[in-house]
C-alpha cells in the first residue's frame, strides 16, 4: 500500500534508485506523464487544452495571484460549458462519439467564430 501512495504522490524521484538490493522495486520512476494527465493534454478528449495553458500561463506570470487571472479562467469555464452542452446534445441525439472529435471541433468553431 505504500509502494502504492508514493507512486501516485511522485510523478517522478530523479536521483532515486529504482531498486534496493535483494528487495523488489519499491517504485517505479515514472518520468511520463500519467494515463490522466495524457488525457488531459489529447486535443481529441479535452477541448479546452488552450484555455487551460492560457489560464495556467497566467498564474506562472502573476505569481499565483487568482484575481489576475479572472478572465482566463471565464474563457475556460466558458469553453467547458460550451462543449459540455454540445456533448450532452449529441448524447441526447445518439450521435456516437459523444465528443466531437479535434477535427470536428475545429470546423464547428469556424462555423461559428469562437463563441466563448
Amino acid at each position: 500500500m505504500f509502494t502504492e501512495v508514493l507512486q501516485r504522490a511522485a510523478p517522478f524521484r530523479l536521483g532515486l534508485p529504482r531498486t534496493r538490493p535483494g528487495t523488489e522495486p519499491r517504485y517505479e520512476c515514472l518520468s511520463r506523464m500519467s494515463r490522466h494527465a495524457q488525457q488531459l493534454r489529447d486535443h481529441d478528449i479535452n477541448p479546452c487544452v488552450e484555455e487551460t495553458d492560457a489560464s495556467r500561463k497566467c498564474m506562472d506570470d502573476n505569481n499565483y495571484k487568482k484575481d489576475m487571472c479572472t478572465a482566463y479562467f471565464l474563457k475556460y469555464k466558458n469553453c467547458r460549458k460550451f462543449w459540455h452542452d454540445i456533448m450532452m446534445q449529441r448524447k441526447r441525439n445518439g450521435v456516437k462519439p459523444e465528443m466531437p472529435s479535434a477535427e470536428e471541433r475545429r470546423k464547428i468553431l469556424e462555423s461559428m467564430g469562437k463563441p466563448y
